[in-house]
């Protein structure tokens, strides 16, 4: 099964954590570079009070939104709040520090950068027309005539090339290197011959949906699925047969789920369900009907139909366990019962 909305909106606010850390880094570094403007270039003294009062509030906004918890839901608009707040912050210093001179004009690669890594194109263009805004402002009394000009217009871009370059360098990279990423936990979470989730998948998405079944006290069920005829199939009829069986198995099981329950493949022929909010009454009719499923849908292997059943055993939070380990130990002993008696058969843990 595919990860369900809710999982991918959790995945996705754990990428954003991960976004903030670095954005909170780069605010520091732009505060470490201003003080240390401060410490060797000794602006004059009024210069100097109006540098360190921005020092002052720019660190308490940083300090607010990432240890404060000012702002508690991380999502995009907030860091793109936080490049523009160093944008105010950049230019504020380059004021006092000589405007269009400033060594600290620089500072506003920090912000293409930070937006390029994580708002992508579009965000990334509005913030370069921003700092084009401040390049204005920081002139000289360029009159509004002036503005029109083709000789303004050359000198503004030729001074934002820099950070037009940066920016789609940097906008490349990041769409390249979160590809990757991206393919690479995939990967990482998924079986490659059935396409649901593998066993380590199925770990992190169950850590965190038992959890909350059991801060809410909720029931869920846990179903361990076997093949019957897996190893009859690869000796008689090659191992694409069985790969095939495995997709169909894959296939009818998936077909008798919601989109809130968690399917993956667990080793081998075996196959297991998490079902939240899933009662046993519940999950052995899922089971039943899993079960009726495989058996009415025979493999077809070079012509021939072979005959497909699957044993199952079920577990139940929190009558058989409170812990997902002993769920699955349960139930794989329930569906080891279905195999003794006969197969073809669902079984509840009992003790």
């Amino acid at each position: 099964m595919t990860p369900r909305i809710d999982e991918r909106l959790t995945i996705e606010q754990e990428e954003l954590r991960g976004v903030s850390r670095t954005v909170a880094e780069i605010e520091w570094l732009l505060l470490i570079l201003v003080l240390l403007y401060l410490a060797f270039e000794g602006p004059a003294a009024e210069d100097r009070a109006a540098i360190e009062m921005a020092l002052f509030f720019y660190a308490a906004f940083v300090l607010s939104f990432h240890f404060a918890h000012f702002y508690e839901s991380i999502s995009r608009w907030k860091i793109a709040l936080e490049t523009w707040a160093m944008i105010v912050f950049i230019s504020w210093a380059a004021w006092y520090t000589g405007r269009l001179a400033s060594p600290l004009l620089n500072a506003y690669l920090l912000v293409i950068i930070t937006s390029a890594l994580t708002l992508g194109k579009i965000a990334t263009l509005f913030e370069v027309a921003l700092v084009a805004a401040c390049f204005i402002l920081l002139g000289d009394n360029t009159s509004a005539r002036e503005l029109l000009t083709l000789s303004f217009a050359g000198g503004l871009a030729a001074q934002l090339a820099p950070m037009l370059l940066v920016a789609y360098i940097t906008t490349m990279f990041s769409a390249d290197i979160r590809y990757g990423l991206n393919k690479a936990k995939l990967l990482s979470e998924t079986d490659e011959l059935t396409g649901v989730y593998n066993r380590r998948g199925f770990a992190i998405v169950v850590d965190r949906l038992f959890a909350q079944s059991v801060r809410y006290n909720r029931p869920a069920s846990l179903l361990m699925i076997d093949s019957d005829n897996l190893k009859s199939v690869n000796d008689t009829y090659g191992h694409e047969a069985g790969n095939a069986l495995l997709r169909l198995v894959t296939k009818c099981i998936g077909t008798e789920l919601r989109h809130t329950d968690v399917l993956a493949r667990y080793g081998g022929d075996e196959f297991v369900v998490l079902l939240p909010e899933t009662t046993a009454g519940g999950a052995l009719d899922v089971a039943e009907r899993i079960r009726k499923e495989v058996a009415g849908t025979p493999l077809d292997a070079g012509g021939e139909r072979i005959p497909t059943s699957v044993s199952i055993g079920v577990a139940t939070y929190p009558e058989d366990g409170r812990s997902v380990d002993t769920l699955l130990a349960r139930a794989d002993r329930a569906m080891y019962e279905a195999k003794q008696n006969g197969r073809n058969q669902v079984v509840e843990f009992s003790a």
